[in-house]
């Protein structure tokens, strides 16, 4: 029985692989966090994975506050990159597969149509850098690895833009949300779903690939489905990114193109309404 390791077990997508665990059997799992899988020890990690031996490993592990990352520089590199180096070491001196998951944060934000696999990357914040970077270490040190690039995840596990805004459209009677970030937003339980469609696919074919739901929204887009699928009637205002300073920039544009990944492996991508509509009715 192949043994999946899956870092980072308690955040969004974590937790949705651990929902789906049940549904996969097949697999022996281990879902592990910083208390038990500490990826900032870098010293211990490597002997850590040889004492699990897994034969799969999704790396959901990240440091994926952005904002804090400015000032975080340090622990992002040894999280986002460093760890990311030796989980692909590891995992290619052990015939183990490895999934790592990364961001759209790797793009500048400049484009206007739909960003492949091949598009330039230039990350204009330090989260996005460091992210980058544990993509170039990973496929350097493991040709054979996955790297799945995805954005505006959100889920009913863990802290996301659903969950503070659902609950802030019901203590509030005004939101402001910014309306000049163009993506797509990404239900983690969909992307769960693809990761195992990867795995339990007959043929590994490594690289990158690009996965969200479908639709190109803004934030305030995404805000005002919140607002319609909550029944919630706090008034949303659209509002520009200049006028909501934060410390890490954020790209303008950023919506990924799903070709590769359905094409590759079938993975059904499903609109992101219906997706907001499935995980709205869980947090109810």
């Amino acid at each position: 029985m192949e043994k999946i390791l899956v870092t980072g077990g308690n955040g969004q997508l974590g937790s949705e692989l651990r929902v789906l665990s049940t549904t996969y059997s097949q697999f022996e799992w281990v879902f592990t966090d910083y208390q038990e899988l500490d990826l900032c020890d870098l010293g211990n990690l490597v002997g850590a994975l040889s004492t699990i031996n897994p034969q799969i490993i999704i790396n959901c592990a990240a440091h994926t506050a952005v904002d804090k990352a400015e000032s975080e520089g340090e622990l992002s590199d040894v999280l986002n990159h460093q760890a990311v180096q030796l989980l692909a070491k590891w995992s290619a001196a052990n015939e183990c597969k490895l999934v790592h998951i990364s961001t759209d944060y790797v793009f500048d934000g400049t484009a206007a149509t739909p960003l492949s696999e091949s598009a330039a990357t230039g990350p204009i914040n330090v989260y996005g850098q460091t992210k980058l970077a544990g993509e170039l270490a990973c496929l350097q040190e493991n040709p054979e690895a996955i790297v799945i690039r995805t954005s505006w995840v959100y889920s009913s596990f863990g802290a996301n833009f659903v969950k503070t805004m659902s609950k802030l459209m019901q203590e509030r009677d005004t939101l402001n949300v910014v309306n000049d970030q163009i993506g797509s937003p990404t239900y983690a339980a969909d992307l769960a779903q693809a990761i195992m469609t990867i795995i339990t696919h007959p043929n590994w074919q490594a690289g990158i690939y690009h996965f969200s739901n479908e639709g190109a929204i803004s934030w305030y887009e995404f805000a005002i489905a919140v607002q319609e699928i909550g029944g919630f009637d706090c008034a949303v205002n659209g509002i520009p990114t200049s006028a909501y300073p934060t410390p890490a920039k954020r790209p303008q544009y950023s919506l990924l193109d799903k070709s590769k990944i359905k094409a590759t492996f079938g993975v059904v991508v499903p609109g992101y309404r219906e997706s907001l509509v499935q995980c709205m009715r869980l947090l109810k």
